[in-house]
């Protein structure tokens, strides 16, 4: 087994979505976690600009014939620190494949700008390793992915057979759905949150605010975006670019061009 697969994620290093993402990717060859030492979700592609960060070793355990070997870091920063701290200081090799995930929690249309487990797979992307980000909508502390096994091998099976463009990455919801529809290729879904903020009284006065609120899609009845798919059973796979440029509205544009 030759391939080295990194994998990190938002919920934590032990958490039990990459626990099982690590034991499917063992199929494919070494596996090496750096993940996050607690929770990060939301933490999109931010960095630790203004506190260290520090790594602790966690585990290894061998690889035999037919299972690659896996091997846990823990860090203090965010998932994208993670994703950069594994490429410039822990890895021993670049890797084939970047995975983030499996995130409790789905990140489908816009939501994937806020999720940190797509920061990983974008972060994968702009260092040119095709990366892959799986979240699924179980949310349990204790949940079981097994019934998502079947499709995450098959996207893995394809990714690595086939590659990706350079600058692309894909975003892969599983709703919780047994059994599951289907597969559909997606275009992101558009909407957005509502009543985001919910206010408190704080004992010693003033105010205090949890983030909260209700996501509203634009597109429910679009067949083609991943939130239709995504709620009606399917497995929806976005493939997304780091070329966020609007090129039809540069050429409207380009009368405010001045040069001098």
């Amino acid at each position: 087994m030759d391939k080295l697969i990194f994998i990190s994620n938002d919920d934590g290093y032990d958490a039990e979505g990459v626990k099982q993402l690590a034991e499917i990717a063992r199929e494919y060859g070494d596996v090496f976690v750096v993940a996050p030492d607690g929770a990060r979700s939301g933490a999109s592609m931010s960095i630790s600009s203004y506190t260290p960060v520090r790594n602790q070793f966690i585990r290894q355990e061998e690889g035999s014939e037919k299972r690659g070997s896996l091997t846990v870091w823990a860090c203090t920063g965010t998932p994208n620190d993670c994703t950069k701290m594994a490429f410039e200081k822990l890895l021993p090799r670049r890797p084939d494949l970047v995975l983030g995930g499996i995130n409790h929690g789905d990140n489908c249309a816009v939501n994937a700008h806020y999720s940190g487990t797509m920061s990983i797979a974008l972060e994968g992307c702009i260092k040119h390793v095709p990366s892959i980000a799986f979240s699924s909508g179980r949310t349990a502390v204790d949940a079981d992915f097994s019934y998502m096994k079947e499709y995450v091998r098959k996207i893995l099976d394809w990714v690595l057979t086939e590659g990706l463009p350079l600058e692309v990455c894909l975003n892969v919801n599983i709703p919780d759905a047994t059994p599951l529809k289907g597969l559909k290729i997606c275009k992101m879904g558009l909407g957005d949150w509502h009543e985001e903020w919910q206010e408190r009284d704080h004992p010693r006065g003033g105010k205090y605010y949890w983030i909260a609120g209700y996501y509203a899609p634009h597109d429910e009845h679009d067949k083609e975006s991943d939130t239709w798919a995504y709620e009606h059973g399917y497995v929806a796979v976005t493939p997304l670019q780091l070329d966020m440029t609007a090129y039809g509205v540069m050429e409207k544009m380009k009368g405010l061009i001045v040069e001098r």
